[in-house]
């Protein structure tokens, strides 16, 4: 009976945890092509929010180089912020949404990247 009990909580947490597992999957590579072409015109093109369109910003754009601020983010709510934009997950309307303009998997792409950045 244990054992069975043992094998049911472990197969519900693989469930719960797989699809932010499955999420983060994208590649780093093909990510910053996009980062570059879509995110680093307020982001800076090294992730720090320092480009010279940040400077007009308010709020200013994140630094993801922040290892202790992106190590608190995960990646199903990065996703829906590049998704559907700031305003759709409580951030800045400023951040538009990239959902007709990127496909799922290059919003994981960009993720990877964006994650690479804080290492």
């Amino acid at each position: 009976m244990r054992a069975a009990i043992a094998k049911t909580i472990v197969i519900l947490t693989a469930l719960v945890l797989l699809p932010t597992v499955v999420l983060a999957q994208g590649n780093a590579a093909k990510g910053k092509d996009l980062f570059v072409q879509h995110c680093a015109s307020c982001h800076g093109p090294t992730g720090k929010g320092d480009s010279p369109a940040a400077a007009a910003l308010t709020p200013k754009p994140a630094d993801l180089t922040n290892k202790a601020y992106m190590a608190g983010l995960k990646d199903q709510y990065l996703f829906d912020l590049i998704q559907k934009g700031g305003a759709a997950v409580g951030k800045s309307p400023l951040f538009p949404p990239f959902g007709s303009k990127l496909k799922d998997g290059d919003i994981r792409d960009v993720i990877a990247h964006v994650r690479s950045l804080a290492k």
